[in-house]
C-alpha cells in the first residue's frame, strides 16, 4: 500500500465520516420492510442519522435551537439606547457641575435652564445638545466624539460593511455615498438589472465596481450578491426595531435618521430599503425577534453590534428551517455548512457531509437508482438488504462461516472449484493436465538438460471439484391482517429476504420461491418483498398456499424439496371454485381441505416445517396435527429468534450426508 503526504491546505478533512451502502441499508431496513417507499425510508434515515455514528437532521436542528436559546439569553434589544443614555447622562452631569461653578451667575442660570429643558428621549437630547455651547470643554469634546461614534454606528447598522464610505462624514464622503445609493436604486429599478442606464449613471455592475470599488467590501462579484448582503443587514435592523416597544422604536428610528445627517442621503437609504424589501420579502422584514419561549438577556452593545446579534439569531433560524427540510423543493445542499460549523462545530459539519453522501453511496454501489424523479432499490440493492438481514441472523444462527454445505472430497464428477492439489492415493483420477506437465518440466529442469519429459507420481496434480446437493425450497409467508397487528410482519419479511440472499449467494444451483398468502396465495418476487405489505383482508388460506407450493416444487423432480411456512394462526379460508371462502371460527370444511392439500404436498416428498408465531391453542392444535400426520415439524420461536431458527433449520436440512 502506498501513502502520499501533501501540504495541509486547511480544506482536507482528516477524519471524514465514511458512509457505505451497508450502513444506509441497515438503518433503512426496518422502514423498507414495513412497506415504506425508498424515498420515504431515505428521508427517515436522514432525519434519524446513523445511530452511534452520524447525527441526523432532527438532532442537528435540536442542537441549533438550543444554541439559539443560549444566544438569545446573552443580549437584549434595548442595549443600544441604554448605552447612549448612560453616556449622555454622564456628559450632562459633568456639564451641570461645571455650570454650578461658573463665575457668571446670569450665564450659569441660562445654561442651567437649557439643561433642565432637555427632552426626555435620547434622540431629542442629542438634537438639543448639538446646538448647546458647553461650559465644560472636555464634556463638549466627549459629546462630539459620541456623535461621531453614533454616526458610524448608525451607518454600520444600516449598511453593514458598506458603511466605510461614511467614516468621516466629510461632505465629499456624503456626496459619494449619495451617488452610490442613487446608482444602486437606479439599477434595481431597471427590469434588466443594470445593462443600460441614463447618461451619467453606471450602465452595468462592472462599471459600478470600477467607480465605487474602494467603497465595496468583500469584492462582490455580482449586483445580486451586493444587494443580498445589504438586504440581510437592513432586514435585521428592521427586526430589531420591530421587537422594541413603540416608544423605544420611535426613539431609535429618530436617532438613526438624525445621525445620517443628510436629507438626500436618508431619502436614498429609505428608497433602497423599500426596494430591497420588495426584492427579498422572505427575510422577515419588520418582524420582531422571535423569542421561542426564551427571554432576552441583559447584555448591552452598540447599535451595529446589536444588529450583528440579530443577524446571528437569524442565521440560527435559517439553519433550523433548512435542517427541517419541510418546505417545497428542500434539498440537503440548502444547508449552509459554514453556518452549521460556526453554530455547532466541526463535528456537525462532518455529520452534514456524511448525510449528503447517503443517497450518492446507494447509487454508486448500484443499490438504488432514480427513475422519473423517484428513488428505487435495484435488484442489487434488494439482494444487499437481504445479505444485511442474513448477516444479522447469522450472528444468532451459526458460529463461524456459513459455509456452502459442500460434501467432502475432491475430484470426481463434481463441480470444478478452480483449485488444485497433489494427487493422493485413493483420489479419483481427474488430473489437471497443464499443472501436471508443468510440475514435470520444472522438476526435470532442476535435475538435467534432457528434452524429454518423464512424468513421475509426484508430478500428478488433481483438479479439485465438489459435489453439491440441489434443493428446491418454497417459503410460505402469511400476509393476513393479524400479522402486523401482532408485530410479526417485519421479522417475517426479513427472514424471506435473508433466505433469498443465502440461496442466491451460497447455493446458486438451488431454487427458492416465496409465496404470500392471505385470502388468496400468490408468488412473490424479491422486489415484491419490499413493495408488498400485509393486506387489510381477512382470511388465512393455507390450502391455496399448499397448492401453489406443490406446483412450484413439481418443476424440480430430482431435487430435495422443502416447504417453510411462517404464520401466526390456523386456516380460516379456502377456495370454492375460483373464489375464497372465509369464516371465523374456521369451518370444518376449511380445515379438511387444508389437510387434504397438505397430504398432496407431502406425497411429492416435500418436508413441511411450520414456524408458528403468537399462536393460540386452537391454531397450535391444528398445525401440530397437520405436521404430525405428514411428517413435518413445528417451531414456536420468539420473534428475536425467528430468523436464526429458520436459517439454522434450512442449513441443517441442506447438508449432504
Amino acid at each position: 500500500m502506498r501513502v502520499r503526504y501533501g501540504r495541509w491546505s486547511g480544506t482536507q478533512d482528516p477524519f471524514p465520516a465514511r458512509v457505505g451502502a451497508d450502513d444506509v441499508l441497515d438503518e433503512a431496513a426496518e422502514d423498507l420492510l414495513s412497506g415504506a417507499a425508498p424515498d420515504q425510508a431515505l428521508r427517515d434515515v436522514l432525519r434519524r442519522g446513523l445511530r452511534g455514528r452520524v447525527s441526523g437532521l432532527d438532532e442537528l436542528r435540536q442542537r441549533v435551537e438550543q444554541a439559539r436559546r443560549r444566544e438569545l439569553a446573552r443580549m437584549g434589544l434595548e442595549g443600544p439606547l441604554r448605552a447612549v443614555e448612560r453616556a449622555l447622562d454622564e456628559i450632562v452631569e459633568r456639564e451641570r457641575t461645571a455650570v454650578d461653578f461658573h463665575p457668571d451667575d446670569e450665564e450659569a442660570a441660562l445654561h442651567r435652564d437649557q439643561l433642565d429643558a432637555l427632552p426626555g428621549d435620547v434622540a431629542g437630547r442629542l438634537g438639543a445638545l448639538e446646538g448647546y455651547a458647553f461650559v465644560d470643554r472636555t464634556a463638549g469634546q466627549d459629546f462630539q466624539r459620541l456623535l461621531e461614534r453614533l454616526r458610524r454606528d448608525v451607518a454600520q447598522a444600516t449598511f453593514g460593511r458598506l458603511a466605510g464610505a461614511l467614516g468621516s462624514q466629510r461632505p465629499e464622503d456624503l456626496a459619494r455615498m449619495r451617488d452610490l445609493l442613487a446608482d444602486l436604486n437606479a439599477m434595481i429599478a431597471r427590469p434588466d438589472r443594470g445593462t443600460s442606464a441614463r447618461e451619467g449613471e453606471c450602465n452595468d455592475f462592472a462599471a459600478f465596481k470600477e467607480r465605487y470599488g474602494d467603497l465595496l467590501p468583500g469584492d462582490p462579484q455580482s449586483l445580486d450578491e451586493l444587494l443580498g448582503e445589504l438586504a440581510r443587514r437592513m432586514a435585521a435592523l428592521s427586526r430589531l426595531l420591530a421587537g422594541m416597544d413603540p416608544d423605544q422604536r420611535a426613539q431609535l428610528a429618530e436617532l438613526a435618521e438624525g445621525m445620517l445627517g443628510d436629507l438626500d442621503l436618508a431619502f436614498q437609504a429609505d428608497q433602497l430599503r423599500r426596494a430591497l424589501q420588495d426584492a427579498y420579502p422572505e427575510l422577515g422584514w419588520d418582524q420582531g425577534v422571535q423569542r421561542g419561549g426564551a427571554g432576552f438577556g441583559q447584555g448591552e452593545a452598540s447599535l451595529s453590534s446589536t444588529v450583528d446579534w440579530v443577524q446571528h439569531l437569524q442565521s440560527y433560524d435559517d439553519l433550523a428551517e433548512s435542517l427541517g427540510q419541510s418546505y417545497p423543493g428542500a434539498r440537503l445542499e440548502d444547508i449552509d455548512e459554514e453556518a452549521l460549523r460556526q453554530a455547532l462545530g466541526e463535528d456537525a459539519a462532518r455529520d452534514l457531509r456524511a448525510l449528503i453522501q447517503i443517497e450518492r453511496v446507494l447509487e454508486e454501489a448500484g443499490a438504488a437508482t432514480r427513475r422519473q424523479g423517484r428513488l428505487e432499490l435495484t435488484p442489487r440493492g434488494i439482494r444487499h438488504l437481504g445479505e444485511r438481514s442474513l448477516a444479522r441472523i447469522y450472528e444468532r444462527a451459526v458460529t463461524g462461516a456459513a459455509g456452502s454445505h459442500r460434501t467432502p472430497g475432491s475430484g470426481g464428477d463434481g463441480e470444478l472449484t478452480g483449485a488444485t492439489r497433489t494427487l493422493r492415493f485413493g483420489d479419483p483420477f481427474r488430473l489437471d493436465v497443464p499443472r501436471t506437465v508443468r510440475n514435470a518440466i520444472l522438476r526435470r529442469a532442476r535435475g538435467s538438460r534432457a528434452a524429454a519429459v518423464a512424468l513421475g507420481p509426484e508430478d500428478f496434480e488433481l483438479a479439485e471439484a465438489e459435489r453439491r446437493v440441489r434443493a428446491a425450497t418454497v417459503l410460505l409467508l402469511d400476509m393476513s391482517f393479524s400479522m402486523p397487528l401482532r408485530g410479526n410482519w417485519v421479522p417475517a419479511k426479513r427472514v424471506a429476504l435473508a433466505l433469498h440472499a443465502l440461496v442466491s449467494s451460497k447455493f446458486p444451483e438451488d431454487r427458492f420461491y416465496v409465496v404470500g398468502f392471505s385470502d388468496y396465495a400468490r408468488r412473490l418476487q424479491p422486489r415484491d418483498l419490499l413493495a408488498t405489505g400485509w393486506e387489510r383482508v381477512y382470511g388465512t388460506n393455507m390450502q391455496h398456499a399448499f397448492m401453489l407450493a406443490r406446483r412450484l416444487l413439481g418443476a424440480h423432480p430430482g431435487a430435495e424439496r422443502q416447504v417453510i411456512m411462517v404464520t401466526d394462526g390456523e386456516p380460516t379460508a379456502h377456495l370454492e371454485g375460483e373464489h375464497a371462502f372465509f369464516a371465523w371460527p374456521p369451518e370444518p370444511r376449511t380445515l379438511q381441505l387444508t389437510l387434504s392439500e397438505a397430504a398432496r404436498l407431502a406425497s411429492t416428498g416435500a418436508t413441511l416445517n411450520v414456524f408458528l408465531l403468537d399462536h393460540d391453542p386452537g391454531a397450535a392444535a391444528f398445525v401440530e396435527r397437520m405436521v404430525r400426520s405428514y411428517g413435518g415439524r413445528i417451531f414456536y420461536p420468539d420473534l428475536d429468534d425467528l430468523g436464526s431458527l429458520v436459517v439454522r433449520d434450512f442449513l441443517s436440512g441442506r447438508r449432504a450426508s
